[in-house]
């Protein structure tokens, strides 16, 4: 058995570093200074280690120990009687392949692609089984008759798992299996010579197996010393034995409570290491009353009133209860501004990634850059995301947006020289590539766009041969993925003349992916023939589990920690965020393997501990000198549960009476002077007007003098983007892909009626061979313009469960007259105002009458004679260029029919009558034209953003440009004169 002796602990408080170091200073013999160099520190983590080197380096002079960390000691090179173990990623893909040969078998039910996923789960589940030192005998004695049968399914993999490992003597299975065994065979050792001088475990509370083996082993030494992190002294006896009995594994003193019952001690055993001294013993009595165990809250009205003075155990702190998470991170970020300025230590400790990252993005606000001790994952990094972009190469051609992606990351063409010309070219493509709604560029579409421009061969033929060489095998072989996707990343990162590998494998993050690509080409065969697709899913994992620190970059004062860091403190100001349920306690990762009751069973840690050890993280973390406790109260998609731990404290204070409801109200108070200073800083110093509705008046000579004839519609509904497109000459950027929306169906359709027409002689005898040759059409030319196979189909029966309206009426129209002019330019000059009418008309046939038809294709709802009176003018004024000689190799002739026709399924075809009231349509038509010419042929007539729209939801290509939203539809316009006068 230990001896309690060795048995010490630190309270909370105190800090733990500067305690342990005046506690060994107390034991050791003062005349002997050769004493500290016989001592050896095993630290729990990498932080506490470098907090001890720190105090040691603050003086006074002494010799130092053997400071190392307690993986130290799971260095198998001296142990040469224990096996080696498998790596983490060896293990993954032993295991992975295992899952592959069983889901093939049926056993496993899951698809291939979880293969790489269940396997790092279950490698983490081995972990822990032999870290706790469950047997394989344990797992299968396990009674699952009662259970459904996934949990049944899940033992039968964790047998198959341990008779594969049991066939193996060349390795153990993990590092946790390989710990355990050296931490026996290091306690045998010990037990028949022990270190010659002390040995301390510092900062760990046993929460693992191993680990708590280890511990007992170093108690029971003559000179060994186990000084336990945050023990809270403040709790009664009568709570240590509830912990006990109970097992309320959620509390945060239960690992202690524990580990007392394993060593038979009772909680007077543990000694302190240091005299109790905390920063605020008043405030952790309060924090400890809180957080009594369910069975003893009654405890709170009796003990509530022994507190004191709750003003003064609540001074240190402040509650911030943000109204968003964004609003969180700001007042976090001023806080930690504010402590720079006044020369805190400040350290935000919170278990939210996401927090985290807007609070660093906050900080740059004032060029602060935090210490975070998780650092940056490698798959995040300039090198990861190169490496997974050039990884997805392998899987499927790239669309545009993908490949866009890969020629603009900057390692791409990343050679001295090569990335100027490389981007330049990488624009103009995309133009292109744009232009011409090319969805997946191959190397013909590069080669096609060099054209006339030879100066674009060199990197044209380069980038259509890197595509061209890309190989995508069905099956290879984890090293085959890995030369191949390596001879790619590194051929694009040199960029078209140059050789070697650009800057891919430079700076931190280079060296780092360098180690992890070397590390999977290591792996040879292990996981058997994988696709390229799983090549990539393992690849992301891969470097996502690699995390960077640079620690020349960071604010020295400003600190980003984790949970399990708040055991070390060291921090003036310690701010404790993300306090909602779900997050800070997390919510239990789902176990595919084992239920609750299995793992109970079995000897396994429950969800319950895991939330105690995170609970202790908590108590430490509040016991700093200065605390700011915060939580948002909506997330992105509801409001928010307060942190249980969170919810007890306010609760606690809230039934004190007024006192604690005084002093609640204070923490809320300091808490919404940060909130209000936050948002201060958000407010601009001056008001800024919003811009008014724009109607520019630009010179006369500026203004267009050729127009479309469908962009006389835009003259009367939106005159400003007329202004835009033809006066200021800006041009929409075309789409990176086609996108399946209302333009392209209707363009496509058109081109579909276009070509349908045109192979009219095979298909006028009979309404089924229409049927067959529209059917054929439509398929043929969909494929050609949109990308999407659902879209293809889903477009081709609608139209096709319009086919039979469609054929009838073209037969009808056929009937009595022949298409001459389908989609032709036309012009028409006018003379008074000076201005060019252009058109394209969609349809115009000759009637057998000897006059003209001129219809439009609609694949919408057709408009309305209102909507053609006063908006609509294409049709009429087509038929004005017709009857005027505007469309050559057509002779001047009178329009007999105007008409649309329906092509979609929203709309039925609509004739317009071409005589009305006020004359001829056409006439009419065009005399209005003229007018509204003449008028734009005024300096003072501007050009109005959104005169006319149709609908409320209204969307422009220029409505930016006219900063609509800083106005509405109601807004009176503001006609401005812009640019120069017109000289004479």
């Amino acid at each position: 058995m230990a001896d309690p002796a060795r048995l010490h602990a630190i309270g909370l408080g105190q800090d733990y570093p500067a305690a342990l170091i005046a506690g060994l200073a107390r034991r050791l013999p003062a005349d002997d200074p050769a004493a500290w160099a016989r001592v050896t520190i095993y630290a729990n983590s990498g932080r506490m280690l470098r907090r001890l080197r720190e105090e040691f380096d603050a003086g006074p002079p002494r010799l130092l120990p053997r400071l190392r960390l307690l993986t130290d000691l799971w260095n198998a090179a001296g142990f040469p009687e224990v096996p080696p173990a498998l790596k983490p990623l060896e293990m993954k893909l032993d295991l992975a392949e295992l899952l592959l040969r069983l889901m093939e078998r049926g056993i496993v039910t899951a698809p291939r692609s979880a293969a790489f996923d269940l396997a790092e789960s279950l490698a983490a589940l081995l972990d822990e089984i032999h870290g706790e030192g469950v047997s394989p005998g344990a797992i299968a004695g396990l009674d699952v008759g009662e259970f459904a049968e996934h949990w049944k399914q899940g033992r039968l993999i964790l047998e198959a798992v341990f008779d594969h490992f049991a066939a193996r003597s060349d390795a153990l299975p993990g590092a946790e299996a390989q710990r355990r065994r050296i931490v026996g065979t290091l306690a045998a050792r010990w037990q028949a010579t022990p270190p010659a001088g002390p040995v301390v475990i510092a900062g760990s509370t046993g929460s693992r197996g191993t680990t708590r083996m280890l511990m007992e082993a170093v108690a029971r030494l003559p000179q060994g010393h186990v000084v336990l992190p945050g023990f809270d002294f403040d709790l009664p006896a009568t709570v240590w034995e509830v912990l006990a009995r109970e097992r309320i594994e959620d509390h945060p003193q239960y690992r202690f409570a524990a580990l007392m019952g394993a060593l038979d001690l009772a909680p007077g055993a543990i000694r302190p290491w240091m005299p109790p001294e905390a920063n605020d013993a008043a405030r952790n009595r309060l924090v400890s009353l809180a957080l009594r165990p369910a069975p003893v809250t009654d405890q709170w009205r009796a003990e509530g009133r022994k507190l004191g003075d709750l003003a003064t155990a609540s001074a240190g702190l402040t509650l911030i209860e943000a109204p968003s998470q964004r609003m969180e991170a700001a007042a976090i970020a001023l806080r930690l501004r504010q402590a720079v300025e006044e020369g805190q230590r400040a350290a935000l400790i919170t278990p939210d990634r996401m927090l985290t990252r807007r609070v660093t993005a906050a900080l740059q606000r004032w060029e602060i850059e935090p210490d975070d001790s998780a650092g940056e994952p490698l798959h995040q990094s300039a090198a990861g995301r190169f490496l997974r972009h050039v990884a997805r190469l392998m899987e499927a051609e790239p669309d545009l947006p993908a490949l866009l992606t890969l020629l603009k990351h900057p390692l791409a063409a990343s050679a001295e020289g090569a990335r100027g010309p490389h981007l330049r070219w990488t624009r103009e493509l995309e133009l292109y590539l744009r232009r011409q709604a090319i969805a997946r560029p191959a190397g013909k579409d590069i080669l096609g766009w060099i054209g006339k421009h030879e100066e674009r061969r060199d990197w044209a033929v380069w980038l259509a041969d890197f595509l061209g060489q890309v190989p995508r095998p069905d099956i290879a072989a984890l090293s085959g993925h890995v030369t191949t996707h390596l001879a790619l990343a590194e051929r694009l990162a040199a960029g078209p003349e140059s050789t070697g590998s650009g800057a891919l494998w430079e700076r931190r993050a280079g060296e780092a992916a360098r180690e992890a690509m070397q590390e999977l080409a290591e792996a040879g065969t292990r996981g058997g023939p994988i696709n390229a697709y799983d090549y990539g899913t393992l690849l992301r994992g891969h470097l996502g589990g690699i995390n960077l620190l640079d620690p020349l970059r960071p604010h020295p004062g400003v600190m980003i920690w984790g949970t399990l860091e708040s055991r070390v403190g060291g921090a003036d100001l310690a701010i404790l965020a993300g306090l909602t349920d779900g997050t800070w306690p997390s919510l239990p990762a789902p176990d595919a393997w084992l239920n609750r009751p299995m793992r109970r069973a079995a000897g396994l840690l429950s969800p319950e501990r895991r939330i105690g050890l995170s609970a202790h993280d908590f108590q430490q973390a509040i016991a700093a000198p200065e605390v700011i406790l915060s939580r948002p109260e909506r997330d992105e998609e509801a409001e928010t549960v307060p942190s249980r731990w969170l919810n007890r404290l306010t609760n606690l204070l809230a039934g004190l009476g007024p006192e604690g409801a005084a002093a609640l109200g204070a923490m809320r108070g300091r808490g919404r002077a940060l909130l209000e200073q936050a948002a201060a800083l958000e407010v601009p110093a001056a008001r800024i007007p919003p811009a008014p509705r724009p109607s520019p008046c630009p010179p006369i000579s500026a203004r267009p003098r050729q127009l479309a004839v469908t962009a006389i519609t835009g003259l009367i509904r939106d005159p400003y983007a007329i202004y835009a497109r033809h006066i200021l000459r800006l041009r929409p950027l075309d789409p990176l892909a086609p996108a399946p929306d209302a333009r392209l169906r209707g363009n496509v359709l058109h081109k579909v009626m276009e070509r349908f027409l045109k192979a009219r002689d095979t298909w006028q005898d009979t309404t089924e061979s229409a049927r067959a040759c529209l059917s054929e059409i439509a398929r043929a030319t969909l494929a050609e313009a949109v990308p999407q196979p659902s879209m293809q189909a889903l477009w081709h029966a609608r139209l096709m469960a319009v086919s039979d309206r469609l054929i009838e009426g073209e037969l009808e129209r056929l009937a009595v007259g022949a298409p001459v002019l389908t989609e032709k330019h036309g012009r028409l000059t006018l003379s008074e105002p000076d201005f060019t009418l252009i058109a394209k008309p969609d349809r115009i046939d000759r009637l057998a009458t000897g006059g003209y038809a001129v219809y439009d294709y609609k694949s919408g709802t057709p408009p309305s004679p209102d909507m053609v009176l006063h908006f609509e003018k294409q049709l009429p004024l087509e038929a004005a260029m017709l009857e005027r000689g505007g469309f050559g190799g057509l002779a001047p002739g009178s329009v007999e029919v105007l008409g649309y026709i329906a092509i979609g399924a929203s709309g039925q075809d609509r004739m317009l009558e071409s005589e009305g009231e006020g004359g001829r349509l056409a006439d009419v038509t065009l005399d209005g034209l003229k007018r509204l010419i003449t008028r734009y042929g005024q300096r003072q007539q501007g050009y109005t953003a959104i005169r006319a729209a149709q609908l409320t939801s209204f969307a422009g290509d220029y409505d930016h440009l006219a900063r609509y939203g800083e106005w509405d539809l109601t807004s009176e316009t503001v006609p401005a004169l812009v640019g120069p006068e017109d000289t004479p």
